[in-house]
């Protein structure tokens, strides 16, 4: 079995940091603030509002400290959920995990992909449970099980949670009229309901519907987990840059809709509107992480396990995001993270 190694920063900036500016929200389920934050029509406001309280879930977090995102870094943790509707599945797991910070004084977003498979503890109302792969923290206890055992993964709090499903995704990308992408790839892939090759996609730049964009943001037959992190993270991209392109009063309605219905959160629309606003004075630049890793098999299953040295760098450079740990060599402008590939549980 061969190891798989990535580089620590987008992989399109070769070996060295390269930031670009973006506006602020480039998250599917935040798309309602995109849309506040853009747009001020009353009717507008009014929906968004009753999509973002239709939505609010708060959970019993006794450690949850509280911010102000106005003037401090807000870190977010997105759970898409590989469920929806005409599935049912009901015990979901975690598809896709994002962790996020946001400095609204430096202007920063810095965001990590987590590879659903990692394999580590998961953590339950603060009891320990055996080792698994991340993403089955969800079926053991839904955001809080999430929360919990990615703070205790990345050795960072959560300030905030965002939960979406497929139907988020593709009826938010169906309300704007699709998106516009660079595929990178030509491949198939299942449906949203499960049917097999009923998706096929030619590598170029051409207009995705919801279904065609889901494909892509799913598939990992043709590469790795690490690789299908930063397809959507392209994704987001393509969605946000759409969305402040759409002039329709009615679709940016639609779209809001799409996010109340399939969206759980507990971020309040108040704060919702303070993050905005932070965005509205200037762009944000966006640092991306992806984790060096490798693979290995226990009990006849795949599993991910993400090198210590890169955990550890990618888990300082966050806690430096969010002024808990002081600033060292690993943050000069001139440094390069490499990795020495030593495992815990890979062997030659």
């Amino acid at each position: 079995m061969k190891n798989k190694k990535y580089t620590q920063l987008n992989t399109r900036r070769s070996s060295r940091k390269k930031k670009s500016k973006i506006i602020l929200w480039l998250l599917v389920p935040l798309m309602v603030i995109i849309l506040v934050a853009t747009v001020y029509f009353a009717k507008l406001y009014a929906t968004a509002q009753k999509a973002v309280d239709l939505s609010y879930h708060t959970l019993e977090r006794e450690k949850k400290i509280e911010i102000n995102p106005l003037n401090e870094t807000t870190s977010i943790l997105l759970m898409g959920i590989d469920d929806n509707k005409s599935r049912d599945i009901g015990s979901a797991r975690a598809d896709s995990l994002i962790y996020l910070t946001i400095d609204p004084n430096e202007h920063t977003v810095n965001m990590v992909s987590i590879p659903r498979d990692t394999y580590t503890t998961i953590i339950y109302e603060e009891q320990l449970y055996e080792k698994d792969k991340i993403n089955s923290a969800y079926s053991k206890g839904e955001e809080q099980a999430t929360i919990e055992s990615v703070e205790n993964l990345l050795n960072v709090p959560i300030h905030y949670y965002v939960t979406f499903n497929f139907d988020a995704f593709l009826e938010i990308i169906d309300a704007l009229g699709g998106i516009e992408v660079d595929v990178p790839i030509t491949f198939s892939e299942q449906n949203a309901e499960g049917m097999m090759d009923q998706i096929y996609l030619e590598k170029g730049l051409q207009t995705l519907n919801g279904e065609e964009a889901l494909a892509l943001a799913r598939t990992r037959k043709i590469d790795n987990d690490v690789k299908r992190g930063e397809r959507q993270q392209l994704l987001i991209q393509a969605i946000t840059k759409k969305a402040l392109k759409v002039g329709s009063i009615a679709k940016y309605s639609d779209a809001i809709t799409a996010v109340g219905e399939n969206m759980r959160t507990d971020i309040r629309f108040k704060d919702m509107l303070g993050i905005a606003q932070t965005g509205l004075d200037g762009k944000y630049e966006f640092e991306s992480y992806v984790f060096d890793w490798t693979d290995f098999e226990l009990n006849g299953a795949s599993m991910v396990e993400v090198y210590p040295d890169s955990l550890d760098f990618i888990s300082h450079r966050l806690r430096v995001s969010l002024g808990l740990d002081a600033t060292d060599e690993r943050d000069e402008p001139d440094y390069t993270f490499q990795t020495n590939s030593l495992s815990n549980y890979y062997s030659n």
